[in-house]
Parts: structure tokens; sequence; C-alpha cells
């Protein structure tokens, strides 16, 4: 069922058992109340016959018949009238034509005694019953009788009610209706907008209006996604594009290699020259495929171990193990004043990826700097720990400082120098997988400076 049509039920329901709920009370009142005016009318003419019969004995009874038998405005309809002495004697009994004669049984007469007024039914008339006893005279006084105006009333107040009802329930869920596809309206064009959207173009957006309400609110979250998603398809292209140039290229080389080496008999040396380049293509391929499962792995952050981590032993390694892949290369390492509190120069993460992450900035520093060394300074402020390395290399462009974390990109200033453009996009990913964040600075100056950004494992304490 749709939402529209269970709004629909729903306030249609809830409506109809509060008008219900409304046109019961209004009934059963409308009924209490007409039962409590007729019964006082019973005994106001039940008083009226005893005080009569009290003050003038048997000769009231000629009075009562003639008043009993005129037919007056206010008087009650289909009425009886009797004044029995104490053992159940009529002294007095009036019924109307057509009507059954009045009779009360010794129960009735017991309970009427005992408690001096009763009230109760015979038939369908509705009766009260008086005991009185004045001077020697003891007796009771009966009057019955039918409610027609009052029950006529309240049966064409139960028509009406009935009938307001049903006309309720209907405009309501005729409203109810309407106003459901009003409140949903949004969200239809919403759908039909999103069916207009693909993976082949995540350029169109949804009108999100100028409102404030939750369905502008929704409109912009999902224009956001697809920006987002629209980015990630861009670089998903990009990467796939550049992985596959990448790898295609040794591959190329290996088999052109292979393909000249035999078309005829060549000596040893020339075999042993080809094994070298094809050793090289063939290295410089795995280290590139590495490097791919390197990003790949920091793209799923459930998949990571994360554990307490010093990063003043993660940069001792690093710069041990860059040291160890050229001699030239060249790393000073100054550690700034350590805070008292352990735990801010401690991280929250993995250090495996971290190491990584670090080694790429140190490596790149000593590889395109032309006097091949780095400077890693690591300093802490504010719960934070700042890790910076600087080299003297070539100056980065303000165009190419954006671009130099996409993968596979690779500035003008790299020169011959070997390279994938993988080290700083890994490096990016890792350390905004750690919560943190990387800027760059580049001049003749200062020189190319990377300012690693990482929170310490106290500032979530």
């Amino acid at each position: 069922m749709k939402i529209r049509y269970k709004i629909m039920v729903l306030f249609t329901l809830l409506v109809t058992a509060i008008i219900a709920l409304l046109t019961g009370s209004v009934y059963y009142f409308a009924k209490l109340e007409r039962k409590q005016v007729f019964e006082k009318r019973l005994r106001s003419r039940a008083i009226y016959n005893m005080q009569l019969y009290s003050v003038m004995g048997d000769s009231a009874f000629a009075f009562m018949h003639r008043m009993d038998t005129a037919s007056t405005v206010g008087t009650i309809a289909s009425r009886s009238i009797g004044i029995f002495t104490d053992e159940g004697k009529p002294l007095y009994l009036f019924d109307m034509p057509g009507s059954k004669p009045l009779t009360v049984d010794k129960d009735l007469l017991k309970e009427v005694r005992t408690k001096g007024e009763t009230h109760f039914t015979l038939g369908t008339l509705e009766a009260v019953a008086l005991h009185r006893v004045a001077g020697r005279r003891d007796f009771v006084v009966v009057v019955a009788g039918h409610d027609d105006e009052g029950l006529e009333r309240v049966d064409t107040l139960n028509k009406i009610l009935v009938i307001s009802l049903i006309l309720s329930v209907v405009l309501t869920a005729i409203i109810s209706l309407l106003f459901a596809r009003q409140i949903l309206r949004p969200i239809a064009l919403i759908i039909r907008e999103v069916k207009e959207i693909s993976s082949y173009d995540l350029s169109h957006r949804i009108r999100a209006g100028t409102g404030q309400d939750e369905m502008s609110q929704l409109a912009n979250t999902f224009n956001d996604l697809l920006v987002r998603l629209q980015e990630s398809f861009a670089i998903q292209r990009r990467f796939i594009s550049n992985a596959s140039h990448e790898l295609s290229t040794p591959l190329t080389s290996v088999s052109s290699q292979v393909e000249v080496i035999l078309q005829k008999d060549r000596s040893a040396d020339e075999y042993k020259q080809v094994l070298f380049s094809v050793r090289e293509d063939v290295t410089q391929m795995r280290q590139l495929t590495k490097s791919l499962l390197e990003i790949a792995k920091t793209g799923s952050q459930g998949g990571i171990e994360l554990n307490e981590v010093r990063v003043d032993e993660v940069l001792m390694k690093a710069v041990g193990d860059v040291k160890k892949l050229n001699a030239e290369y060249s790393v000073e390492l100054d550690f700034g004043e350590f805070p008292e509190d352990e735990k801010d120069f401690v991280v929250f993460g993995n250090s495996e990826l971290l190491y990584i992450a670090v080694k790429n900035l140190i490596e790149n520093g000593c590889k395109y700097s032309s006097d091949k060394r780095s400077m890693v300074d690591l300093t802490f402020a504010h719960h934070k720990i700042f890790v910076q390395v600087v080299n003297r290399g070539s100056v980065i462009s303000a165009e190419d400082i954006p671009q130099i974390f996409q993968p596979f990109y690779r500035g003008a200033g790299t020169g011959n120098t070997r390279g994938f453009g993988l080290g700083l996009a890994l490096a990016q990913r890792i350390v905004s997988l750690h919560k943190g964040t990387i800027y760059v600075t580049s001049d003749t100056t200062n020189g190319t400076k990377f300012t690693v950004e990482l929170p310490a494992i106290k500032i979530f304490n």
C-alpha cells in the first residue's frame, strides 16, 4: 500500500474514533438526561396525587379522575396511575385507553415501604412508586407512563448523529487523501528526478527549493551525496584508466623484448641483457601493483585494525628504512619537546599504514630534491601531533598543489625521476583515515613543506 493511502486510512480512523467517541457521548448523555427529566415528571405527578389524597381523602378520587381523563398539553402520554394500600388493595386506578391495567406485586410494595421511593419499569412503561403515611392512612402511589416525546427526540438525535458520523468519515477520507498527496508531492518529485539519474550521468541535481523544511533538507542531502558519488566515479574512472596505462607499459615492454629475442638465436650476453631488462620491468610492475593494493586497502576502514600508536616510533622506523633505499638519501629527524601526558603523542590508528604514509613523504622529499635530503620535524600542540617533511627540491606551482594528491598525477618538476604518482595519494588517504590533514606549501625561500596534522588520542577522551 502506498504511503498516501496509509496516511489517509490512519488519519480517517483517528478522526472517526474521535467523532464516534463524541457522538456516542452526546447520545449517551442525551438518553440519560431524557430519563432523568421523565422520572422527575413522574415523581411530580405522584407527589401531586399523594398530597391530594392526604388532604381530601377518598373525595379526591373524583377530582383525580377528571384531571387524568383530561388531555392537556404537557401531560404524560400512555399514563397509568394507582393508589394502593400497604397490603396491595387498589384505592384508585386510572389507565389510558388501550393501556394494560396497572398492577403491583408484593415485592414492589415491600421495597417501596422500605426505601420510601423506587423507580422501575412495567413492560414499555417507566414508573415511580412513593410510600406515604398520612394519619391513619398508609398508602403507595404509583405513576407509570411512556415518554413519547422524549424517546422521539432522542431517536431523532441518534439519526442525526449517525448521518453526521458517516458524512464526517467520508469527508475526512477525501480531505486526508488530498492532504497526503499535497504533503508527499515533494517526495514524488524527488522520486521522478532520481529515476533520471544513472551512473553514466550524475550531473543532474534535485530541485531543493528555498525552504528549510525536511523535504528541502532531504533534497540537499541527496544532492550532496550525488556530488560525492560523481567525484568518486570520476576518480574511479581516472584511476582505472591510469592504472591500465601504467600496467600495460611494462607488460608491453616485456612482451616486445621477448618477441624480439625469440626471432633468432642470440648470444648469452644478449639473452642476459634482455633478462635484466625484463626483470627491471617486472620489478616496476610489482611495485606498482603493491601501491595499488595499498591504496585499495585504505579504501575500507572496516577492514583495518586500529590500535594506540606512538608517532615517534613510526617516524624512526620510516627514516631508517628510507636511508636504506639509497646511499645518497639523507634524512634529518628532529623531535620537539614531548608533552608530559603520554597520550598527547599517541594516535589511535594503524602503525603499518602510518609508516607507509610517512615513508612516502620522506622518500619523495629525498627523491625529488637536488641534494637528496629531507628534514623531518615532530611537534605537539593542543592535543595534536604535527609531522613536517621539508625538502629543497623544485618548487611545486600553485596550480599543481591541488592535483598532486590525485593518483598517477605527476607534476612538471618530477623530470625523469621514476615513479607512479601514487605515493602522495596513498599518504593523503591514510592520513584522512586517521582523521588528520595534510597541508602543502612550496616556495623558493622555505622549500617544499608537507605538514601532517593528526589528532592525539587524548582529544577523544
